[in-house]
């Protein structure tokens, strides 16, 4: 073959590959987006129905519906600004977190001693994981539910590719400005080991562990920590980018409005 000819096949499957790819990267992150964002919109408005009329059969039948993902929850980040609001569903197949963020069945409740272990993708498909990175220690993670206000805030991180602080002592000095004595006394103990955020192999499922890492305590001894996971890095799912926060305040929605930390949405 002429050398001229087989530089034009080059350039010509070069091309070709180039219109593939840029159709695959349009398809995981744009077509995939408003997919999820209709599916989000359904799950936001059965979530609000069903807390409007509990009692309603429909509402109760929520449950039972498996057609489609069963919200229970909403999630709110303020570090990411007020337009982060989503509806949380009920498990974490595919199905699910095209939806929204998903709780881990096996995990515990929302609010509940242990670890309450939500995942969502990073990366299309609504992509509400996509910032997890940039959570810092004693930013404010609030969940929902049909009758109280939970606020977690990030535990701190020491060391590694995303430390926060450089020591233990550092690292229990900047929890102070959000967590309260007896939750930063554990820190230094059975929860040591149990970082703000962290990166681990997609078999290191012992970050959804009542105490994420070691075996658990009595339930009357483990806190109520929340677990958020994600593929890590972006368009791969390599690893896992987690995070863990420590449940600071509960307030009861018939005592007022929001938690301070969501004041100014």
């Amino acid at each position: 073959m002429h050398p001229g000819r087989r530089l034009v096949l080059v350039g010509e499957v070069l091309i070709t590959l180039g219109v593939v790819l840029a159709g695959y990267v349009f398809y995981q992150v744009v077509w995939t987006n408003r997919a999820s964002a209709t599916l989000q919109s359904a799950a936001s408005e059965r979530l609000e129905e069903a807390w409007r009329a509990p009692e309603n059969p429909r509402a109760v039948s929520l449950a039972d519906d498996g057609d489609e993902p069963v919200p229970f929850v909403r999630i709110r980040i303020p570090e990411f600004g007020g337009d982060f609001d989503y509806a949380v569903v009920s498990g974490v197949t595919d199905a699910d977190l095209d939806a929204g963020p998903g709780h881990y069945p096996e995990s515990q409740g929302p609010g509940e001693a242990g670890n309450f272990a939500l995942a969502g993708h990073r990366v299309g498909r609504g992509a509400p994981f996509n910032a997890l990175g940039r959570l810092a220690v004693c930013d404010a993670i609030i969940i929902e539910t049909a009758d109280t206000w939970l606020d977690y805030r990030v535990l701190p991180t020491i060391g590694g590719e995303f430390g926060d602080a450089p020591d233990p002592a550092a690292a229990k000095d900047a929890a102070s400005a959000c967590m309260p004595r007896d939750i930063i006394d554990r820190l230094s103990t059975e929860y040591v080991n149990v970082p703000g955020r962290q990166i681990v192999a997609p078999s290191h499922t012992d970050v959804l562990d009542p105490i994420p890492g070691r075996e658990a305590t009595q339930e009357s001894r483990q806190l109520p920590l929340l677990t958020l996971t994600t593929c890590h890095p972006q368009f791969s799912a390599a690893e896992r980018l987690i995070v863990h926060a420590v449940l600071v305040d509960t307030t009861d929605k018939s005592d007022g409005g929001p938690p301070p930390a969501l004041e100014g949405r």
